[in-house]
């Protein structure tokens, strides 16, 4: 009797040592990701700012203006959903002109990765 009694205690132990864990479903979120995400301050300034700036991403052919979706927390947000490789151009009158390196941006099994760029444009 002791005998089956642990029998029954130790069953789910070996049954749940047996599962794959490959073959665990992923369940992704039906959101967009924005892949570049860039906070633009103005010289020394730690307010952000969307006043009169324009920010471009271009990865070979394709660019895109980045849009600013909340003026109170103003973060430029584009290339949903799209990896590649993209350089960010940021420009306001008096200010000289930004250009990033090189930005990857890769993905997991369901979304892009966000990469989130400051850029402190100087007077000119």
């Amino acid at each position: 009797m002791k005998k089956i009694i642990l029998l029954l205690c130790f069953a789910p132990l070996l049954l749940a040592s047996t599962c794959n864990d490959d073959d665990e479903a992923i369940f992704c979120t039906t959101e967009a990701v924005a892949a570049l995400n860039v906070t633009v301050r103005l010289g020394n300034s730690t307010t952000p700012t969307s006043d009169g700036v324009t920010v471009v991403a271009t990865d070979g052919n394709y660019s895109e203006t980045l849009q600013v979706i909340n003026t109170t927390n103003p973060i430029f947000i584009g290339a949903f959903e799209r990896q590649g490789n993209y350089t960010i151009t940021v420009s306001k009158e008096g200010y000289q002109t930004f250009t990033s390196g090189v930005i990857s941006i890769t993905r997991d099994e369901c979304h892009v990765i966000p990469e989130l760029i400051n850029v402190a444009l100087v007077a000119n």
